[in-house]
């Protein structure tokens, strides 16, 4: 290890760099750990575990005023309030020995790493956790297996519950989000970095060509050039049923809540961010299974921009600013939240704390960026879904209306045609790591040129044929919807397998800035057909025969305003942020064979689809 002074002179602090952290099975990884300069007593201790470069700048650590605020100075804050601090390379990536599999080796080398910390002299015992993103899956992964010391966690954007269900599928769709994030860390990995050959062949490749150029094979795809990488996500890829790859430790900690220490964690994440569903249902389960209070913040942000308080093309004001209106700033939170639990003396609060934005109530005006201002604030409860919520029913119509009673009409079959070769383009959304092919957010649902794979007119995607359309009227009083959200859809198809989708839009009435209204995108999901009785199996369509499927877009948090419409859009593909179903029937990650779908919706009674909103009382 090199022992060297901090370039800090506001504090005396040093750093151990490189500690080479021997884990069991002799792979040694990188890790830096920050001390105060002068003999003291063993301190708690703060560990985040990254593969983005333990002194690399995180890009979410941005203050509200634009200041950013590196490692050191993390590590700084927190070792002034008397912590020690480490920062790790995960295995395989920056300073860290190994080969990189995304995921499943976070939760041992944790484990391992956390008991190093223990024999340290400088640690007294009690260990907390932080991180963003994947930072956050590798506290969940260590979590799971009950270490030593750990005593809570700062779970931001991430933490699988399921990743089956959110974060690498959902809905048995793929999402592709893995496929960017692979071929832009495939540069960063030591292969890349040490054969400049290897680095020169990645960056020749086109990544939006390669897009267009779907399905990939293994050995003919961007990612050729480091195998590991490739051979992960081509594995991730096929395993479409949820099996025993599925319950691995890193990627499903809905197996072990059990085994997680009954400790307070810091759930974060945001309404158009990945790791809905994981956040939601990790928080949960923790208020359901453990007796230390959990705490739960729900920005409108896109993944990580706890700061930026715009999301896509909508801006939801000063009031969606962490800093300054759910606490000082995200860095002093944090370190407040390990005084509070890593320090005895520190008085410990009792019961769980909801924080949840509610988007909408501005003006629908158009900002001096341009931008749609949407609006919003902060709502504080102690559970989720909040408190005097309520289910509310609207069923499809065969005149695409959504209404609260049910069709009576026995005859009721809405069809269109889904062609794989020309997917529904993905506008927005609950999404992130896509650029530089797609990016996430709230947008008008048009087709404009900077989306990949639209047309490019700038037509509504509603003009579309291979989308059905169901709209509520003008709301006659506000609706806050506040929860989760289910889609049951009767179907069939003249494939043997087909996605449905489905996408909640909150439809602005015409205006002087927007004459033709503006159709913004809430939350969406997807069902692969062929997982419609369970996860763990798959059954083919009988063409033809009717079958009902449910869709479960991730919850939000939205008022819709008076005046406003509620829209629901159902299509067959959401590209690319998921993979595209060919309608052929063949093995997940492995399809060569597209086929046009016709495909049917049912509106009848008998046979009613509907959409099912959690919305909150006295709205």
């Amino acid at each position: 290890m090199n022992k060297s002074q901090s370039n800090v002179v506001a504090h005396p602090m040093v750093r151990l760099g490189d500690c080479r952290v021997a884990m069991r099975d002799g792979v040694h990884l990188s890790t830096d750990v920050y001390l105060p300069d002068a003999p003291i007593a063993p301190l708690p201790v703060v560990i985040e575990r990254t593969p983005y470069d333990k002194r690399g700048q995180s890009r979410s650590e941005v203050n509200r005023d634009g200041t950013q605020i590196s490692r050191e100075a993390m590590a700084l804050a927190l070792v002034k309030r008397g912590y020690a601090v480490v920062f790790q390379d995960c295995r395989g990536r920056y300073g860290s020995e190994g080969i990189f599999t995304k995921y499943t080796s976070e939760g041992p080398d944790g484990v391992d790493t956390l008991a190093w910390i223990l024999e340290q002299p400088w640690c007294n015992g009690q260990i907390g956790s932080m991180g963003l993103s994947y930072a956050a899956h590798t506290q969940m992964a260590m979590a799971c297996l009950n270490p030593p010391g750990l005593k809570t966690m700062v779970l931001d954007s991430g933490g699988f519950s399921n990743a089956y269900r959110c974060g690498i599928r959902q809905g048995g769709a793929f999402e592709l989000k893995q496929a960017t994030w692979a071929y832009k860390q495939a540069k960063e990995s030591p292969e890349a970095q040490q054969n400049p050959l290897i680095l020169q062949a990645l960056e020749q490749e086109d990544i939006r060509d390669w897009f267009a150029a779907m399905p990939w094979t293994p050995g003919h795809s961007p990612l050729r050039h480091v195998p590991e990488y490739e051979a992960y996500l081509f594995e991730q890829w096929s395993q479409g049923t949820f099996g025993p790859y599925w319950q691995q430790n890193g990627i499903y900690a809905e197996g072990s809540y059990e085994r997680i220490p009954d400790m307070p964690v810091l759930f974060m994440s945001s309404w158009y961010d990945a790791y809905v569903s994981s956040t939601l249902d990790n928080f949960n389960a923790f208020c359901r299974g453990k007796t230390a209070p959990q705490r739960l913040i729900m920005g409108p942000w896109l993944h990580g921009d706890r700061n930026v308080t715009y999301s896509g093309n909508v801006e939801f004001g000063d009031a969606a600013a962490f800093d300054a209106n759910v606490e000082t700033d995200w860095l002093s939170c944090r370190i407040d939240w390990f005084d509070r639990w890593l320090k005895p003396t520190e008085a410990q609060p009792q019961g769980h704390q909801v924080a949840a934005f509610a988007m909408g109530g501005g003006s629908g005006k158009k900002d001096e960026s341009g931008r749609l201002i949407h609006g919003g604030q902060w709502l504080h409860d102690v559970q989720w879904p909040l408190a005097e919520s309520q289910k509310q029913v609207l069923y499809l119509h065969a005149d695409h209306s959504l209404l609260s009673q049910p069709p009576e009409s026995a005859q009721g079959e809405l069809r269109y045609q889904a062609d794989p070769r020309n997917p529904v383009p993905t506008i927005g959304g609950a999404l992130t790591s896509g650029l530089p092919v797609f990016a996430g957010g709230a947008f008008d649902q048009r087709e404009t040129p900077e989306f990949f794979g639209s047309r490019g007119d700038n037509l509504p995607l509603s003009a579309r044929s291979d989308i059905l359309v169901f709209e509520t009227g003008p709301l006659t009083e506000d609706l806050l919807l506040a929860g989760e959200i289910r889609v049951h859809l009767w179907v069939a198809s003249d494939a043997p397998d087909t996605d449905f989708t489905a996408k909640l839009v909150d439809i602005y009435p015409p205006s002087e800035d927007y004459p033709q209204g503006y159709a913004m995108n809430i939350t969406d999901g997807i069902i692969r057909c062929r997982y419609r009785h369970g996860w763990d199996r798959e059954q083919m369509l009988t063409p033809g025969q009717a079958a009902e499927v449910v869709i479960e877009p991730f919850a939000t948090c939205n008022l819709f305003r008076a005046g406003h419409r509620l829209r629901l859009d159902i299509a067959s593909s959401n590209f690319p942020h998921f993979d595209c179903n060919p309608n052929s029937g063949e093995p997940e990650g492995q399809a060569r064979l597209k086929r046009v779908a016709t495909n049917s919706v049912f509106v009848c009674a008998g046979r009613a689809s509907r959409l099912e909103l959690t919305v909150k009382k006295g709205s």
